[in-house]
Parts: structure tokens; sequence; C-alpha cells
């Protein structure tokens, strides 16, 4: 019994929790260096809201748990090509169209997912959604982990290695130029991995937001801008930081808490000291 439950059921969960506070953590780094925002995280292009889209659909067909997985991670990388498709269309790839298509996207998703809550049973599909969409590691297992590290870790390393080109384009699409970065390209690339680990993230925890905004900046206050020594920090940094959240909304109460219930407590006095911060470039 001892062995089951530290191999089968913490280990899975303790590495799950590790995982996706690193790659939530790093996605935001990379998401502010490319739009040269602090103010955005992971889910700036819709990805968090297509994920949860694909997730409650499956929940609403009835499908087994890797199903719902499955379709969560379909979602968030049909919402990213949504939004990268946007600029395409209308031959405007600047960063403001990126986000103004980030914006609809995001908005589009959200009112798909309040009309499947809406044909939901409310006697069961809907709470499960509710519940899914809070964040949450306790149906986290062995073989859903085994499939779902590799797609974190190897976008995770394609970040750290270009870093340094994340770092010239945070410079301005001008200067990056100016450098020889080939700046749709490194962009394209940046935010597809970010949008890999954001995908994989809400696929295997679901909805878990504040992780992104608060570790990158808790890395430059001690590293400082440069995003190749931000990201490794950030990746470390999550980690740890989303282990001992998880850790401890299994042990506050007599239920589990939704991880997204302490991130969330955490993470507005935190962004209102941001903005507090960010008020004079803000004006």
């Amino acid at each position: 019994m001892t062995v089951n439950v530290v191999l089968r059921i913490r280990l899975p969960r303790i590495l799950a929790s590790v995982l996706v506070g690193a790659a939530l953590s790093v996605s935001g780094a990379v998401y502010q260096g490319v739009f040269k925002n602090p103010l955005v995280s992971p889910d700036y292009l819709g990805i968090t809201s297509g994920a949860a889209v694909g997730a409650a659909t499956g929940i609403l067909l009835a499908m087994g748990t890797a199903f719902i997985s499955l379709f969560a991670f379909a979602g968030g990388i049909v919402a990213m090509l949504l939004a990268m498709s946007l600029p395409v269309l209308l031959r405007n790839n600047s960063n403001i169209m990126l986000v103004l298509s980030g914006v609809i996207v995001g908005a589009a998703m959200s009112s798909v997912l309040g009309f499947i809550k809406y044909l939901a049973d409310p006697e069961s599909q809907l709470a499960s959604i509710i519940y899914w969409t809070m964040g949450s590691f306790s149906y986290v297992t062995s073989k859903e982990l085994l499939i779902i590290a590799p797609i974190i870790i190897l976008p995770m390393i394609c970040l750290f290695c270009m870093s340094w080109w994340i770092d010239v384009l945070s410079m301005g699409e001008s200067d990056a130029r100016t450098l020889g970065a080939k700046v749709t390209l490194v962009r394209s690339v940046a935010l597809g991995c970010a949008t890999l680990l954001t995908a994989a993230s809400v696929c295997i925890a679901g909805t878990i937001g504040w992780i992104g905004l608060i570790i990158p900046h808790i890395g430059r206050l001690l590293v400082g801008p440069s995003n190749r020594k931000l990201i490794p920090l950030a990746a470390l940094t999550g980690g740890l930081f989303m282990l001992t959240v998880d850790t401890f909304t299994r042990t506050v109460s007599v239920s589990e808490m939704p991880v997204s219930i302490l991130t969330g407590a955490l993470g507005v006095p935190f962004y209102c000291w941001l903005l507090y911060k960010q008020r004079k470039t803000l004006l």
C-alpha cells in the first residue's frame, strides 16, 4: 500500500505540479518578453479559454479523463492557430494586431464555454466543468504524465536555447531586424513553444491563473530582465511555487481546495502592487 501511494499517487502528482508550474512560468516570461508588456500572461492569445472549451466539450460528450485532456490540448492549439491566423489574413503581423487577435479569440472561446455550460447537465456535467476550470492535480496519473511530459520538456528546452533571440526581440522589431533577427520566425517559434507549454499544462491540471504573471516578475527582481537568466530561473521558481501551493491545497482543509483559489488569492494583491509600480508607464 505504501509503494502504491508513493509511486502511483504522490510521485506523479509532485512531478506534474513541478512541470506545470515551470511551464506556465516560462510561457509567461516568453509572452512578456515577446510583447514587451510585463502585464501579460499565458492566456494572452485565448489559449486557456480554448483549452477550457475543449475540456468542457469532452465532459459534455461523457468522455474519459484521457480524452478530456486530449480535447483540452486540441482546444488550446486551435485557439492559438486562430489567433495567429487573423494577422496573416489581415496582412498585418505587428504585435498590436496579434494582441487584438488574442482578445477576439479569447472572447469567442469564453462565449462558447458559456454555451456549453448552458447545455451541460446541472447535476453532474456542469459541476465537473466548473471544477475542472478551477484547476487541480487530483486526477493526474503516471500514464498521462508520461504522455504530457515530453510536450512540456521539449518546448522548454527550445525556449532555453533561443532565449538570446527573445532578448533581441524584446528590444523592438526595428532593432531586432538591425541585429539580424528574423522577427516573424523568432516570434512564431517562441509563441508556438509557449502555447504548447500552456496547452499541455491546462490539459493535465485544468485552468490555473496568475502563475505566468507572478513568477516572471519575481525572477526579474532577482536576476534582471535578461531572458537568458530569467527563463531558467522562472522554470525553477515556478515549479517549486506550484508544488508548495498544491501541497497547501491538500492540507489546508478536510476536502481538497482547487489550485486557482490559492493562486488567485496570492495573485490579486501582487497584480495590484504591479499596477501601482507601473502607473506612470500606463498613463
